[in-house]
């Protein structure tokens, strides 16, 4: 009986490691993926920033 019982709490710590991992890959997701919405904003601003400077360089080149 005492083998059985050691392959039974072998396989339940196992199961608590698995899932402590995967809760741990769930909030690594959730970062990165506010940190890539983040970045995604920054480059809109950036390329709104970009085609106001393009527009006012073609406004002065016409003149």
């Amino acid at each position: 009986m005492l083998w059985p019982m050691f392959f039974l709490t072998l396989a339940f710590c196992g199961i608590a490691v698995l899932g402590v991992l995967a809760v741990r890959v769930g909030l690594e997701v959730r970062r990165f993926a506010a940190a890539v919405g983040d970045s995604s904003e920054r480059i809109a601003r950036a390329a709104e920033e970009l085609e106001e400077a393009a527009a006012s360089c073609a406004r002065s080149a016409g003149r």
